[in-house]
């Protein structure tokens, strides 16, 4: 399906600032963790908030940076987790809580934000 104009251009228009952002968190993150991580590439996606690759690449959802600061917290913290376990077993909800003890709550939050090319 096409993207119609003004969401790629509000992409456009936001994306170097999510990166700047993704950045930052990540190596404030990171600090936590230790984790090497490959590329990060900030994306326009209709579903998603983020990814990890079986390769350690990290992929963010642009719209990021318009989620509340813990929100995007959350989605970074969530990403770099699935450099050490790759599914969700409880190894990983446990490497989520040793800096997000409420990530339960904050997933809960994710779920019911709609994806829009409007700030959230």
């Amino acid at each position: 399906r096409r993207v119609p104009p003004h969401h790629h251009a509000h992409y456009l228009q936001h994306k170097e600032r999510a990166r700047e952002f993704v950045h930052e968190r990540l190596v404030f993150w990171n600090t936590h963790y230790g984790f090497s991580y490959g590329k990060v590439a900030i994306r326009n996606q209709s579903s998603r908030w983020g990814s990890c690759s079986s390769k350690h690449n990290l992929n963010f959802n642009y719209r990021i940076i318009f989620l509340s600061p813990e929100l995007a917290d959350y989605i970074i913290v969530h990403e770099l987790c699935h450099l050490e376990v790759f599914s969700h077993a409880p190894h990983f909800w446990d490497l989520v809580a040793r800096t997000i003890p409420e990530y339960l709550y904050l997933k809960k939050q994710l779920a019911n934000v709609r994806f829009s090319h409007h700030v959230i």
